[in-house]
């Protein structure tokens, strides 16, 4: 599968959203992290900015809710105009039929797991999915350093896919960079969420090209790309 750079809009200007999308011509999807200061401690924006934004750029909205109640807020994102729309596994009550909401308004449904949740217990759900993400810091603020510790858990959420047959996107989310976007990708991960990395730099475009070259360099040695 092919390697999705991904730039989050939280390392963006707020006061400059358009303006910051366009920054980032070439990006697969634009990444907007929509936290609701309950179930991470930040408060960042909702559905009218959703609204905004989709109608402001060409590149599509991967949004991701850090909030309680996914169950009643992710479809009124689809509607929002977002094309990928992830809930939180901690926080869904009902995340099958989510899922199969999300996708039945049009947009792709996607699944996340803070660090310390197992991907195990949801490998019967991982069919009912376009994308799981993997977070790789703590969800609530940009800006993290990456945690090792999260590699093996992407080896063994490759695994799963692979044993499935499953086409599933698997995202990183939380310290992608330079530094370390060849090591997720070498575990198995395709889809790469980048803060500061893209919008901390003086060209987010060329960023997000040279995170793309590397990624697509360490795919092609991955032993899990070559396998699949």
């Amino acid at each position: 599968m092919a390697v999705q750079i991904n730039p989050s809009i939280l390392s963006a200007d707020f006061a400059r959203l358009a303006d910051e999308a366009q920054a980032v011509k070439g990006a697969d999807w634009l990444h907007v992290d929509v936290m609701d200061n309950h179930f991470v401690p930040n408060l960042t924006l909702g559905v009218p900015v959703v609204e905004s934004l989709s109608r402001a750029t060409d590149i599509p909205l991967d949004c991701h809710l850090m909030i309680e109640d996914p169950d009643r807020w992710a479809p009124q994102f689809v509607e929002a105009g977002a094309g990928s729309v992830t809930f939180h596994a901690e926080a869904a009550a009902a995340p099958v039929r989510l899922a199969r909401e999300i996708r039945a308004k049009g947009a792709r449904a996607s699944m996340a797991l803070k660090p310390a949740t197992p991907i195990e217990p949801f490998e019967d759900l991982l069919p009912e999915l376009d994308m799981l993400l993997i977070m790789t810091v703590e969800p609530g603020f940009g800006g993290q350093a990456f945690l090792d510790i999260m590699l093996p858990k992407i080896r063994r959420t490759r695994e799963l896919i692979s044993r499935h047959g499953l086409e599933l996107w698997l995202q990183v989310d939380g310290g992608v960079s330079a530094e370390t976007v060849e090591r997720c990708a070498e575990a198995g991960a395709d889809v790469f969420v980048a803060g500061s990395a893209v919008y901390g730099t003086e060209d987010p475009a060329a960023a997000v090209r040279s995170l793309r070259a590397q990624a697509e360099r360490a795919t092609a040695g991955a032993s899990w790309a070559c396998a699949h």
